[in-house]
């Protein structure tokens, strides 16, 4: 059973390795650039009336309703609520719904590289970017939509798991959540367009895309936790993978912020399996407390986001810290550039906030933080450390000791 376990881990690996040769000599992303492109680019030319005739509705009530329903539907908001949900005690949902929206930014921003369609022109077209992060968006291509993309797949993933969890065979409640999930896709697809951030074609390429990663997710999402949660060679294999997968993201026409979105989502996901998979058992399984339960009362829950909020913006800034000072050692070290197509520059000897692999790492550290460390001094705060297993007091003390050690070596590197 190990080996074949091994086996289909070697052979997915070395599958992704092939593709990324075999893609890199036979330029496959031009030449499905070239088939898609104009067709696509036509039909955004052609959708532009459409955004015009939508926008001579324009208010300023409806500018922010849709830019404030923008920003809720944004990976930023995503990285600010996944550490809540698996907070809240619901770590089957957290890691499930995290690991979606990665499988999603990576397959949704590929698509984009590769058409490298742009986004309806302005003017005529009015483009409202109330936020840096839509400024940021507004650089990237417009097909498909990500917003709509993303929003199909966490909302239907969302509504199967509360349907599933609170057992219900209501038919009425089934087709409530229905419709609230078709409406809050729908408001989201036609904002984007009242926005101007994209055109139909956009908003129905992400429709389509989000109910096929749906339907897959669904149907291997067990699997996959499964696998999270007691695999063998899981942290070496989900390593390998992220690493991998930096290499095998198409190049688009120019560079846009889509390729480190990507990244930072790629780093979210390797940290918070490797916390899973380490503390599942103590923190993590299905009978851990939930809010508002007698166990974890909103107070409590308030105390968790005191500690939680701290601890993983000390973590994002020491693990910054040390991918910017271990990285470019570690490159001189074995005399090898580490670069990825046109994205990640040679970090021998450079300072640019922009390392992709830098931007890795540091996500992964804040992820694991969220899963891990938090969890194991939320422990200590609400029980006490006399009734912590000495299992996890050890795994604590390494924690505390390293990040110690790591803390000196930069202190001393700083000045030297």
């Amino acid at each position: 059973m190990e080996s074949i376990t091994t086996g289909w881990q070697v052979i997915s690996l070395c599958g992704v390795a092939l593709w990324i040769v075999i893609s890199s000599k036979l330029k496959v992303t031009q030449k499905l650039r070239s088939c898609t492109q104009p067709w696509i680019c036509q039909r955004v030319i052609s959708g532009t009336p459409i955004v015009i005739r939508i926008q001579k509705y324009q208010h300023r009530c409806l500018d922010a309703f849709f830019s404030g329903l923008s920003c809720v539907v944004s990976v930023p908001f995503y990285t600010a609520f996944l550490p809540l949900l698996f907070w809240t005690g619901h770590c089957k949902l957290a890691r499930q719904m995290t690991l979606l929206i990665a499988f999603c930014d990576y397959t949704g921003n590929c698509i984009k590289d590769v058409v490298s369609a742009p986004r309806p022109q302005t003017p005529p077209v009015r483009r409202i970017t109330a936020t840096k992060d839509e400024e940021d968006n507004a650089m990237e291509y417009g097909f498909p939509s990500s917003h709509t993309l993303n929003t199909v797949c966490l909302s239907g993933y969302l509504l199967h798991y509360v349907l599933d969890y609170s057992e219900s065979n209501d038919l009425s409640i089934r087709v409530a959540g229905i419709i609230l999930a078709c409406l809050v896709v729908g408001l989201i697809g036609f904002g984007r367009i009242y926005l101007g951030m994209h055109s139909l074609i956009d908003i129905i390429g992400g429709l389509a895309l989000g109910l096929g990663i749906l339907a897959i997710w669904l149907s291997v999402s067990e699997y996959i936790d499964n696998f999270v949660v007691s695999g063998q060679n899981v942290v070496s294999f989900w390593a390998a993978l992220c690493f991998l997968l930096l290499f095998a993201y198409p190049t688009p026409e120019v560079p846009t912020p889509s390729f480190e979105y990507h990244t930072a989502f790629n780093g979210v996901s390797l940290g918070i399996v490797i916390g899973i998979h380490q503390t599942f058992n103590q923190f993590h399984h299905e009978d851990v407390a939930r809010v508002f339960s007698p166990q974890l009362a909103l107070p409590a829950f308030v105390g968790r986001l005191l500690l939680g909020i701290p601890t993983i913006l000390l973590v994002k800034f020491c693990s910054k810290a040390l991918a910017k000072w271990i990285l470019p050692i570690f490159s001189n070290t074995l005399g090898i550039p580490v670069r990825s197509t046109s994205y990640i520059p040679n970090l021998n000897g450079t300072d640019k906030k922009s390392d992709i692999l830098k931007q890795l790492l540091q996500y992964a550290g804040l992820a694991w933080s969220v899963v891990d460390l938090f969890c194991l001094c939320a422990v200590w705060v609400e029980v006490g450390p006399r009734y912590i297993p000495f299992s996890l007091l050890f795994h604590f003390c390494c924690i505390l000791v390293g990040l110690r050690f790591w803390c000196y070596i930069i202190f001393m590197h700083i000045h030297c």
